[in-house]
C-alpha cells in the first residue's frame, strides 16, 4: 500500500470556515483512501491568520514524528509561511506543496524551492509560480478542482436571483458586487451573499443593503438550495486561482459573470460574462445586460449546461494528485 502523510490546517472539516482549500484538501485525502493509499492526515492549529512561535513548534513536532522518505503533502497555507520548518526537513522526507493561492512572498519561494514537487490548481497558477520564483517547470504540476455531479437549478423566468458564494472580504470583492447593484435599483433582482462574515467583521458590516442578504457560511444540503434557487452566479473576486464555485455553479447549469483575474478564465469557459477586477461599472454593465436581455440569459444557460457535461469529477483531481505523489 502507498502512503502519504497529509498536513492540512486545523479546522479543515469545520463547517463555519467552508473555503475552497478546505473543500479541495478533503476531497483529495478521501479520493486517495479511496484508490488504496494510506493516508495520514495531520491538523496543524495556527496557520489561519499570521502563525505565531506555537504555530511552528506544532507543525516541526509533526514532521520530526514522520519516518524519514516518506511522501508529504502539505497545504500551502502552511508550507509557503514556514520555510524555517520545511527546509531541514526537505533533507529526509518528499514534500509535495500544494498551493491553493500563490502569495508572492520571499517565504513561499524558499519553501517551494525545497519542496520535491509542486502542485497547483491552475494553469495560471502554475505560470504564476513560474514567474514569481526560479523553479524547475517539471517540478510544477497542475490538478484542477474537480466537481460533484448535481441537479439543473430552477432559477426564475427573469434571471432575478443572483448569487454570490464566498467568504465575505475583500479579496472576494463583495465592496465592488455592492457599489454595482446600487446602480440596478430601477431593475427587479435579489442578491443572496452565502459566506463567512467573521474573516473581516468590520468589511462584512459595511456591506449590507436592500435586496442583498447576507446568510453567513452554507454546506450541504443549505447550500444546494441556495444554488436550486438561483439563475446567475456573481463573482466579483481581486483574486482567485481558479475559483471553485465557478464550476459548482456550472455544475447546476447556472452561467457566471466574474472578475477576469486569475484562473477564472480557466473555470468560466464560454459559460460567462468576464469582466476587469475591482470596476464596478462594468460588472453593472453586465449585471444589467443579464437582467434586460432574455436572449443573452438563454445563451448563456445553454453554453452552462454544456459545460456542466464537460467538467471533470473529484476522481480526475485526484488521479494527478497520486501521479504526482507516485
Amino acid at each position: 500500500m502507498t502512503t502519504v502523510h497529509a498536513v492540512v490546517p486545523d479546522g479543515i472539516d469545520d463547517p463555519a470556515r467552508p473555503t475552497g482549500g478546505n473543500t479541495y484538501d478533503r476531497h483529495v485525502c478521501d479520493g486517495l483512501a479511496s484508490i488504496g493509499w494510506s493516508v495520514h492526515e495531520h491538523a496543524v492549529p495556527g496557520f489561519w491568520r499570521a502563525p505565531d512561535g506555537d504555530a511552528f513548534r506544532v507543525l516541526a513536532d509533526v514532521l520530526q514524528a514522520i519516518p524519514d522518505d516518506s511522501v508529504v503533502l502539505l497545504d500551502g497555507l502552511i508550507a509557503s509561511q514556514a520555510p524555517e520548518v520545511l527546509v531541514p526537513q526537505a533533507r529526509r522526507l518528499r514534500l509535495v506543496v500544494l498551493v491553493h493561492m500563490p502569495l508572492d512572498t520571499r517565504a513561499e519561494g524558499t519553501a517551494l524551492a525545497a519542496a520535491a514537487a509542486v502542485v497547483t490548481t491552475s494553469e495560471w497558477g502554475r505560470r504564476r509560480l513560474l514567474e514569481l520564483y526560479a523553479l524547475p517547470p517539471d517540478r510544477v504540476h497542475v490538478a484542477r478542482p474537480g466537481v460533484a455531479a448535481a441537479p439543473l437549478a430552477n432559477g426564475t423566468p427573469g434571471g432575478e436571483a443572483l448569487l454570490c458564494v464566498a467568504a465575505v472580504t475583500r479579496d472576494k470583492g463583495h465592496d465592488v458586487l455592492v457599489d454595482a447593484l446600487a446602480t440596478l435599483a430601477d431593475l427587479s433582482w435579489h442578491c443572496t451573499c452565502a459566506g463567512s462574515l467573521d474573516r473581516d467583521p468590520e468589511f462584512a458590516q459595511s456591506l449590507h443593503r436592500e435586496r442583498l442578504s447576507f446568510t453567513g457560511p452554507l454546506t450541504g444540503a443549505d447550500l444546494d438550495r441556495v444554488y436550486a434557487a438561483s439563475d446567475l452566479l456573481v463573482l466579483p473576486s481581486r483574486r482567485e486561482t481558479y475559483g471553485m464555485v465557478v464550476t459548482e455553479a456550472l455544475a447546476r447549469g447556472l452561467p457566471v459573470v466574474a472578475s477576469d483575474v486569475g484562473g477564472v478564465p480557466e473555470a468560466v469557459g464560454d459559460a460567462g460574462l468576464l469582466v476587469p477586477p475591482e470596476d464596478p461599472a462594468a460588472l453593472a454593465a453586465a449585471l444589467r445586460s443579464w437582467l434586460g436581455d432574455a436572449d443573452l440569459r438563454e445563451g448563456l444557460r445553454g453554453a452552462a449546461r454544456r459545460r456542466r457535461d464537460s467538467l471533470p469529477g473529484w476522481s480526475t483531481t485526484t488521479a494527478l494528485i497520486a501521479d504526482v505523489l507516485g
